[in-house]
């Protein structure tokens, strides 16, 4: 006689597969990670607010 399986146990494993199978083309195809992205976007705030730190003020005579 078989083994006796329990297929609600074989569903979820299957289930958690696919998505991690998913999970990995997601990656792929959409590039960086949630942190890198993060990251990416504070040094660009930061450069940002540096760059306006250091602009002088018109004077009232200047014009654009």
């Amino acid at each position: 006689m078989g083994d006796v399986v329990n297929l609600r146990h074989f569903r979820k494993r299957k289930s958690r597969e696919d998505a991690a199978r998913r999970a990995g083309e997601n990656r792929t195809l959409h590039g960086e990670t949630k942190a890198a992205g993060a990251a990416r976007k504070a040094e660009a705030d930061t450069v940002v607010r540096m760059l306006d730190a250091h602009k002088r003020d018109k004077s009232p005579d200047e014009t654009d």
